[in-house]
């Protein structure tokens, strides 16, 4: 059972995931929560698997919540529900530790997936998605030139970093497969290692990463 806190500043919103998730076979609320400190709270005292997090709320906002909620180093994972063409805020979620994020007019089957996903450890934003929003946004964190190299690349080897960079492009394991002429489970393996080097709790932060190290930049 993948249990949920719901994170809305909206009573309609919350009431409508609340009653997508009671009528959803391995999925439960576990509580509600209307602004970002309640949300912070709630995560202590119930360690749901996963919240679903607003960003505009009232007092402490989404992105707060996230940051504080993911420095606990807990299990549970953020997953922000916004509407991504009218706000920015998507990919300062993402960079707070949220494992993704989808859109408020998600249909209710992609909703369920993305909790799921995230719940498993997944990224919820596609590959091509990931590389569209970070192209948007990514002058915000570029880095500028000469500065010191990133201690979490350090630990890399060439390969590892090549795919890290891959990563960051937005491609995934079967593209990088045929690019760096690999297996799809050597890249698989890869990725993991990278992940686990750099400290990244998934794909997303990854390519977060990326960016911030500026071995990727927006086109």
């Amino acid at each position: 059972m993948t249990t949920v806190l719901i994170a809305d500043d909206q009573p309609l919103q919350r009431m409508g995931v609340r009653m997508l998730l009671e009528g959803t076979p391995g999925l439960e609320p576990v509580g509600e929560a209307e602004n970002g400190a309640e949300a912070v709270r709630l995560t202590a005292e119930l360690r749901p698997d996963v919240v679903l997090m607003d960003v505009r709320m009232p007092g402490v906002d989404g992105l707060e919540a996230t940051r504080r909620i993911v420095a606990t180093g807990g299990r549970t994972r953020i997953l922000i529900v916004t509407t991504f063409d009218l706000d920015e805020y998507a990919y300062d979620g993402l960079r707070a530790g949220a494992s993704g994020f989808l859109l408020k007019d998600a249909r209710p089957e992609e909703l369920v997936a993305g909790i799921r996903a995230v719940a498993s450890g997944e990224a919820v934003v596609a590959p091509s998605l990931t590389r569209r929003l970070l192209d948007a946004y990514a002058h915000r964190v570029l880095a500028p030139a000469g500065v010191a190299e990133d201690p979490r690349l350090r630990s890399l080897t060439d390969r590892e970093r090549e795919v890290l960079v891959a990563i960051g492009r937005g491609w995934n394991n079967t593209e990088i497969a045929e690019r760096l002429v690999l297996t799809e489970s050597t890249v698989k393996k890869h990725v993991g290692r990278v992940l686990a080097k750099i400290g990244a709790r998934d794909r997303i932060q990854a390519v977060i990463t990326a960016y911030d190290a500026g071995l990727v930049r927006a086109k």
